[in-house]
């Protein structure tokens, strides 16, 4: 079976294992499929590659909860009673 690479460079297990700081410096800040038996075990990702990921799932969990909530009444609340 073939399986999809989900990026654009990849490396085995076990030449990862040897120097990964290479491995990292080698991809540039692109995704890196670490690979075991030619098959993608892992993904390693740069670390700001990753905090935008986390972001933009963060925001769209806002935005569904914002649609969710779009057919509600509003309620009028003063600041004093809360």
């Amino acid at each position: 079976m073939v399986e999809p690479l989900l990026a654009g460079a990849s490396i085995s297990i076990s030449d990862f294992k040897k120097n990964p700081s290479a491995a990292i410096a080698a991809a540039e800040g692109f995704p890196v499929a670490i690979l075991n038996h030619n098959k993608p075990s892992a993904y390693l990702i740069p670390a700001a590659a990753w905090a935008e990921m986390v972001e933009r799932l963060e925001d769209a969990d806002l935005a569904a909860l914002v649609r969710a909530r779009a057919d509600e009444v509003p309620v009028s609340v003063r600041l004093d009673d809360l």
